[in-house]
């Protein structure tokens, strides 16, 4: 199961919260398990991490459906950073 970390700034974390919740469905169709780790740092910025079974469909319906999405939730598009954890070290 690949993982992915996305960080950004948004607008307010109260709000992005909320709307963050409703995609549900979204995530879903994204291959995403449950749950997604939230971690909101200095009240405007976050850090998420989803679990997802197939990381093209992932970033597909990102690419597609993110932008509207973070738009209605308040997410400073210019901050979103996407990271997939490729390598692993094993202590």
């Amino acid at each position: 199961m690949a993982k992915v970390i996305i960080t950004a700034k948004v607008e307010d974390s109260v709000k992005w919260e909320e709307g963050f919740r409703t995609h549900g469905e979204l995530f879903k169709r994204q291959t995403c398990v449950s749950p997604v780790h939230i971690s909101i740092h200095d009240g405007n910025e976050v850090a998420l991490l989803f679990e997802v079974e197939n990381v093209d469909t992932y970033m597909q319906i990102l690419d597609t459906e993110g932008p509207a999405a973070m738009a209605n939730d308040g997410v400073i598009r210019e901050t979103v950073k996407i990271f997939v954890m490729d390598k692993e070290f094993h202590i």
